[in-house]
Order: C-alpha cells, then sequence, then structure tokens
C-alpha cells in the first residue's frame, strides 16, 4: 500500500481525524489479539453517525467482514470493507469503562503513572468526541476491528483470544465525509487478565472510484440502496 499518511495508535492510545470520501484506510495489527474501537460520524452533519442495528438488520449478519457495509442512521453508507485477513470484526461487545478496567487489571490513575495507566475505551472514545464538538452523549455503539465475539444459544457471548495474528489487516473505503474516532483499549469480552499491548498502523491511500459491479454495492440489495443515498445526499450538495 502506498500510503499518503499514516500513523501507529499505541496500545491506550486514542486519535481522532478527519477523513476525505473516496480513501482507503488500512489497519494493521502488530502483534497478536489487537482491538481498536472504531466510530464514525458525517463530517459535514456530526448529528448523523454509524448506526449498528440497521448495519447488522440490513445485511443479516452479527459480525462485520468483507463486503459489509458501516451505515448511518439515515441510510446512507458511511465505509465499506474492501479488504479482510480475518473474516470477523465485531460490532456488538462494546468498549471498557473505567469502572470495569479497574476491576480487571488494577486501579491506576494518570497522576501515579502518567502516560502508563490503563485507559478505558469510554474514557478514550469521549476525549474525542469532545475534541470534535460533541459530548459523552453522542457515544454509540463501536466496531471492535480485529475481535470476534460469538453468541451461544442461551445469550452468553465469548470472545475468541486467538482469533487476531500479528499482521492481521482490514481496509475501510470511505463512502462519505467522515470524522474517524479510534481507541487502542481492549474488549470488555477479553478473558486475558494482562491489559493487551498491541500497537496497531492505520495507514491512508487513494480509492479507486466504485463501479457498479463492486463487491460491497452488490453484497446485500440493502447496500445498493444505501449507497443511492450517499449519492443522492453529495448530488444535493453539489
Amino acid at each position: 500500500m502506498n500510503a499518503m499518511w499514516g500513523m501507529t495508535l499505541g496500545p491506550g492510545a486514542k486519535w481522532s481525524g478527519a477523513v476525505g470520501r473516496g480513501k482507503l484506510l488500512r489497519f494493521t495489527a502488530m502483534g497478536e489479539g489487537a482491538n481498536v474501537s472504531l466510530l464514525l460520524y458525517n463530517l459535514k452533519d456530526l448529528t448523523e453517525r454509524y448506526n449498528m442495528p440497521d448495519t447488522l438488520k440490513a445485511q443479516h449478519t452479527s459480525h462485520l467482514t468483507i463486503g459489509h457495509v458501516l451505515m448511518s442512521d439515515n441510510g446512507r453508507a458511511m465505509a465499506g470493507i474492501v479488504e479482510d485477513s480475518l473474516g470477523w470484526h465485531d460490532p456488538i461487545g462494546g468498549y471498557t469503562t473505567r469502572e470495569s478496567t479497574d476491576a480487571k487489571y488494577g486501579k491506576t490513575t494518570y497522576q501515579a503513572l502518567r502516560n502508563d495507566w490503563l485507559r478505558s475505551g469510554q474514557e478514550n472514545l469521549t476525549v474525542e468526541l469532545i475534541r470534535n464538538g460533541l459530548t459523552k452523549r453522542d457515544l454509540v455503539p463501536v466496531v471492535n476491528l480485529f475481535s470476534k465475539v460469538t453468541c451461544a444459544s442461551d445469550g452468553s457471548m465469548a470472545y475468541d483470544t486467538g482469533h487476531c495474528v500479528a499482521g492481521a489487516t482490514i481496509t475501510l473505503r470511505t463512502e462519505m465525509d467522515v470524522l474517524v474516532v479510534l481507541s487502542n483499549t481492549p474488549s470488555p469480552l477479553d478473558p486475558r487478565e494482562g491489559y493487551p499491548s498491541v500497537p496497531v498502523k492505520v495507514e491512508a491511500t487513494r480509492a479507486d472510484a466504485v463501479t457498479n459491479d463492486d463487491f460491497c454495492l452488490n453484497f446485500r440489495p440493502e447496500n445498493r440502496r444505501a449507497y443511492e443515498n450517499t449519492e443522492s445526499y453529495y448530488a444535493l450538495l453539489g
């Protein structure tokens, strides 16, 4: 990938940034057991954001992989998954809180440990939202990249500790101008006792135009309608 931009998101780190439509965002796990929580918002109207229930319902799935589209609460295609070496990313496991992080890994504070303290997903995401004019009330369910969570018949959920291998990748194509919010913090369902410490590389480059035979576009009839809604939105914006 001939990246036009890139960074490494360290363990516990957070980031947010504006990404224009028609870009490829590739995430690469630099070690085993990575997890990066992802949120998307319409850069031109932050009240529109990724909607987990509609995304899963429209595509008849409880996990995300190549061909799936992250849809907004206005029925638009925000990003399509165009490459995936793992075949499963978790949209239902949620993010950690301060309370759950302290209970699981031991209480830490910034005052005592400075940058070595253990961050929670909720805190990281909230800080980045506030930086962009939003608040904690704008938090929605995340996509946990690199994580696999399965559900048993009794409704219990299980985290697959062997799912993410070093070098695993997933690539999103942005279909809208989006605010991307990231937190490199553990899945709350990860049973490992130690706080996961896996850096993740993030790179961006330009994507080819979406053609009529595009895999994401044709993955489900609902996907095509979401793309049509996005194109209508931009046509009216000029």
